[in-house]
């Protein structure tokens, strides 16, 4: 089979990442039995670590760009095998090479605007809160209770910016004093990072570290599981720390402290989601659904697979970037999961799922079926 890289470079890049992946793993296959992308298409993790052990990795082909770093495998691996670190490790290869396959070009396009914009998105670093223009948002001033830190998604997407609003309108509500950096906030980075670009990431990494120490921050808050992720676990590599507070976790404490106060009823069946970078990765499991039990009316029902079980949306590993055939989409699963439930609302608290999930209630014409709300739209709307 051939490869691009020398078998030398790829052994080293793999060892780097997994360890001792030729002694770990002893191939029993529990990666695949787990693995989502088996709900829809045939796709073996084995195979690939095997593959990746001795450097025969097909770096062309499209399999080192499936994994969707949902953390599936690795949570139930019995030997301790770092999956995601390896598929990463071959994307950084392919990456170096310039080797896409044509499912993976939007993910180049992805980088260049991260680079030239701070952005995925092609938006311009300028309109960066132009979201919040009409809001009376205020810019992040040293001294203040905390940063939000908005990201990429909520600041640029049409669907997302209501998201963003929702959540100032709580914090305003609240006597939160809060502000956003506006044109000097960059992408956290995660998703580039797990694409393989690991020197965009580091730039864009650097560029908001300094622009947090240069404004004096102290607190962030934020919306994406992604850039929840990011600056908890992997920014303390480049030797700093911030605190770090995913919405649903503040909003709750908002309300345990009495600063914020719902008010009326939300008389609607829900079921919730669990991100996989906000559960999974970070065991984020109650404090969305015990936010959500702050709402009259409201009745939480649970999907057939939830918490450390949750289906990963499909949106994660940069692949909110590259192009899923319609019938591989975990999204439309998730969403027939949720419609079984009798739910009205499938609620969430992550830019990608929403975004997958909005596309999947059109795809399967599930317009008047369920509606896809993140949670802070429902908590705005009892203030």
């Amino acid at each position: 089979m051939e490869t691009i890289a020398p078998f030398i470079e790829v052994i080293d890049e793999i060892k780097e990442a997994g360890g001792e992946i030729f002694k770990m793993c002893f191939q029993c296959g529990l990666c695949d039995a787990v693995c989502p992308w088996n709900k829809v298409r045939p796709f073996s993790m084995r195979k690939l670590i095997r593959e990746a052990a001795f450097g025969l990795t097909e770096i062309e082909g499209e399999d080192i760009w499936r994994c969707t770093t949902c953390g599936t495998c690795p949570a139930q691996c019995p030997r301790g095998v770092k999956q995601i670190d390896v598929s990463v490790a071959l994307r950084r290869v392919a990456t170096e090479y310039d080797v896409f396959p044509a499912s993976v070009k939007s993910a180049r396009t992805a980088r260049a605007s991260l680079i030239s914009e701070g952005n995925p998105l092609q938006g311009e670093r300028k309109k960066r809160a132009d979201w919040a223009k009409d809001l009376s948002v205020k810019t992040y001033a040293e001294g203040m209770e905390v940063l939000y830190f908005v990201g990429c998604y909520l600041s640029y997407d049409p669907r997302m910016k209501k998201v963003a609003t929702a959540t100032a309108n709580i914090l305003k509500k609240a006597g939160v004093e809060f502000g956003i950096l506006g044109d000097q906030e960059s992408c956290c980075g995660e998703s580039i990072r797990k694409t393989g670009s690991e020197q965009v990431f580091k730039d864009l990494a650097r560029k908001n570290i300094k622009t947090f120490i240069d404004n004096g921050v102290k607190k962030i808050i934020v919306s994406s599981p992604h850039c929840f992720h990011t600056f908890k676990n992997e920014y303390p590599e480049f030797m700093v720390n911030f605190e770090v507070i995913h919405m649903s976790q503040y909003l709750l404490e908002l309300i345990n402290e009495g600063r914020l106060e719902l008010t009326g009823e939300y008389p609607q069946k829900v079921t919730y989601h669990d991100p996989c970078y906000l559960g999974r990765h970070n065991n984020v499991y109650d404090e969305p659904r015990d936010l959500l039990k702050q709402v009259a009316g409201l009745e939480l029902v649970e999907m057939e697979a939830s918490r450390k079980n949750s289906l990963c949306c499909g949106g994660g590993g940069g692949r909110i970037w590259m192009d899923t055939p319609q019938k591989e989409r975990f999204s439309d699963i998730r969403l027939k999961q949720a419609e079984k439930t009798g739910a009205q609302v499938l609620a969430t608290s992550c830019p990608y799922c929403i975004t997958n999930f909005e596309e999947s209630r059109l795809n399967l014409e599930y317009e008047k079926v369920i509606e896809v709300k993140d949670i802070t739209e429902i908590i705005s709307d009892m203030i």
